[in-house]
């Protein structure tokens, strides 16, 4: 009997061992873990299968030192999902199965065998009792959802006192793992939905694996459809999966769905505990929570009886995993609601043009929501002409005008809009024209005025602020440009009411977002100023003037993506205005206000900008009517990355399907990063079929030549970042 293994390994195949001695065949199903030796340390690793014939000599086999589940983790669909992902994206297929299980199991812990549950005498407790011993009043308010887990009760600040507590009161006791199906009552009802609303929420077959876009305004409601195709979900005994784009939205994404409904979510992100996310990741495999709201690797998460999967903000940059097992959590969604056979809903004010390009294809249904929810006004778009306009860092006055009409004469909220954070990205010396570089890449130090230092934004370097030119001895030290820094600093100055400015610098810690969310609802005058991270479906009900300070950032970029970010990016930040108001203003200041883009975004004409986007795309072959993979590599020394990926295009370019073809070795846009040289090889296919081919063949010719031990290389299939 042989066991064929996926080892959390970079290595892009399977190893073979023999079943620990004494172990029975039909004991053994994929999805379980095993203890292996691999090399001179002990390792924990999936099965694959159970084959009959070893892909080595029978001498070279080891045996399995233990097996550590009596079932399988993972489900045959989410197998199915892993062996899918390592082959589409070209990943080790060890590490692809290590991101759906959490690090207590990868480190060989195992899973809770037993719940917590109520009995008859706490399920006849009144509402409210124990409300004096807040600890035990919460353990029963869980519990009032549904068995729980150990883990979950813990990780929600239930301590094993509380539980004995209420053991020796007879109101809880420990059961057996059952198949319990999550409450389906709601907490409240919802509001009644408009007719384009209650079409989409029809339009959901159950049952079936079938992918829709719903594509609305922003504040169209379709959060809204979002819940009510999870209550439907629920009441077929089902679970909902939904993927949210960053950790910031996590808190007012939760207390929504918590409002609504009485069954038990589970949360899955980057900033939890490792105790956290082992809790909320049984909960999900367990089917105690009936909903899984989670980031990018959240779509990993095992479902005892998945029913929908839900994508918002589909467009959103932050779905694509730029670093390690590169994937797009939102096409792997789509694939997983394929293999689960369940519907998949992707939402977006902005989709993407591959999302808008498979409805057109007919392999999405496309479902509008064209009004605000309550027949509320879409916001006024303005561009400010800023040739030959005097600016305060980066303001206009006639945008410094309507400031302050917002916050001191009409009392509502302002939020403004840069993409740059730091006071400036360039310091120069007046003198000698020397300008602070970083020293491991091929960019200038931004300076950061309040923390006395200049840091590079790529690789984080960070030296101190200088008081002279380190060239000339100079103490005319001048900064360039713009940055979020700057600009709030000039903007405390001259109002009385508060600033608030959200950014990676200034939004520090779990809770930094949730607070100023807090501040937004409050409804204080206030200005909010910030980065991208105030595009991303935040519910601002007080702002009324929107600012874009400097668009034409935006307008031009080396990335053949840069119109369709640019428009997506200045029509979400406009959505955060006027949604609980008579209509609101939204200000973009340019130097090209001609800029057919901009007349386009003036008009409310998204649909347009995208038609002539995609037109584009399809003449010059890009996606997504071509397949994109990029081959990079990265070394100390310059010219080792060339050679490499030189050598990688002569192996493979005889061998490459017909409608493939390599475009470099190229550097890239920024040739050198955190001290290393970084190249890159193109390969734009006009068929699926065709690229997958092109990409095992490189992989396959980059794992047999021969490289400089300094040398690292990887396979990016889909970029969403070319530069």
């Amino acid at each position: 009997m042989v066991l064929r293994v996926a080892a959390p390994v970079p290595l892009r195949r399977p190893f073979d061992y023999l079943a620990p001695e004494g172990q029975r065949q039909g004991s053994l199903s994929p999805g379980m873990r095993l203890r292996v030796p691999f090399g001179k340390r002990e390792i924990t690793a999936i099965l694959l299968e159970v084959v009959e014939e070893a892909s080595v000599d029978a001498e070279q086999l080891r045996a399995a030192v233990d097996v550590l589940d009596s079932e399988s983790l993972l489900s045959s669909s989410m197998m199915a999902l892993c062996n899918w992902s390592s082959d589409y994206y070209q990943h080790p297929v060890g590490e692809v199965f290590s991101a759906a299980i959490p690090k207590a199991l990868r480190e060989g812990r195992g899973l809770s065998e037993t719940h917590w549950r109520l009995t008859t005498r706490g399920e006849g407790l009144p509402e409210g009792a124990l409300s004096r011993a807040r600890s035990q009043a919460k353990a029963l308010s869980l519990l009032q959802c549904g068995e729980q887990l150990p883990e979950t009760l813990k990780a929600e600040g239930v301590s094993s006192a509380v539980l004995r507590e209420l053991t020796s009161k007879g109101l809880i006791e420990r059961c057996r793992a059952s198949a319990s199906i999550p409450s389906a009552e709601l907490e409240q009802e919802g509001p009644p939905l408009g007719s384009e609303q209650a079409q989409a929420v029809e339009a959901v077959a159950w049952g079936s694996f079938s992918s829709h876009l719903l594509q609305g305004v922003t504040g169209s409601g379709k959060t809204e459809v979002y819940l009510r195709l999870i209550a439907a979900c629920l009441e077929r005994g089902e679970q909902a999966l939904v993927l949210i784009p960053e950790i910031g939205l996590t808190p007012q994404t939760v207390k929504r769905f918590e409002g609504r409904f009485k069954s038990p979510v589970a949360v899955l992100h980057s900033g939890l505990s490792d105790g956290q996310r082992f809790a909320a990741w049984q909960a999900a495999q367990a089917g105690t929570a009936g909903i899984v709201i989670g980031t990018r690797s959240a779509i990993f998460t095992p479902l005892a009886r998945p029913g929908l999967i839900v994508v918002d903000e589909e467009h959103d940059g932050s779905y694509k995993q730029q670093d390690g097992f590169r994937y797009s959590a939102r096409d792997v969604a789509v694939k997983r609601a394929q293999l689960e056979n369940c519907p998949v809903i992707l939402g977006s004010a902005t989709p993407s043009l591959e999302s808008l390009e498979n409805a057109r294809r007919g392999r999405y249904e496309h479902h509008f929501l064209r009004g605000r929810q309550g027949g509320g006004e879409l916001p006024m778009l303005e561009t400010v002409d800023l040739r030959s306009l005097h600016l305060n860092a980066g303001i206009s006055d006639y945008l410094m005008a309507a400031i302050r009409d917002t916050v001191e004469i009409q009392k509502r909220q302002a939020l403004l809009f840069l993409n740059r954070r730091g006071f400036a990205p360039t310091l120069q010396c007046h003198s000698c024209g020397w300008v602070a570089g970083c020293d491991h890449c091929d960019a200038r130090l931004t300076v950061h005025l309040r923390k006395r230092c200049l840091r590079c934004h790529h690789c984080a370097a960070q030296r101190a602020l200088p008081s002279h030119c380190p060239d000339c001895g100079g103490t005319s030290l001048l900064t360039h440009g713009l940055g979020t820094e700057q600009t709030e600093e000039f903007l405390r100055s001259v109002l009385r009411c508060p600033v608030h400015r959200v950014d990676s610098d200034a939004m520090r810690g779990v809770d930094a977002m949730q607070s100023l969310l807090e501040v937004a609802h409050s409804e204080e005058p206030c200005v909010i100023l910030g980065t991208q991270m105030l595009t991303k479906g935040h519910h601002f009900p007080a702002v009324q003037l929107v600012g874009v300070i400097d668009a034409d950032a935006l307008l031009y970029s080396a990335d053949f993506r840069g119109e369709e970010r640019m428009a997506q990016l200045v029509v979400q930040v406009a959505g955060r205005a006027g949604r609980e108001s008579a209509g609101g203003k939204v200000l973009i200041q340019t130097h090209y206000p001609d800029d057919p883009l901009f007349g386009a975004l003036r008009d409310g004409h998204f649909e347009s900008i995208t038609s002539s986007l995609l037109e584009k795309r399809r003449s010059s072959g890009q996606p997504p009517y071509g397949q994109l993979m990029l081959l990079r590599s990265d070394a100390r020394n310059e010219r080792d990355g060339e050679a490499f990926l030189r050598a990688v295009q002569k192996e493979a370019k005889p061998y490459l399907p017909s409608d493939c073809q390599l475009i470099g070795p190229l550097p890239s846009a920024m040739p050198r990063r955190a001290g290393r040289f970084r190249w890159q090889l193109w390969c734009l296919s006009s068929s699926r079929r065709g690229a997958m081919t092109a990409a095992r063949l490189l992989v396959d010719r980059a794992e047999t030549l021969k490289k400089p031990r300094e040398l690292s290389w990887f396979i990016d299939v889909d970029p969403s970042d070319v530069l």
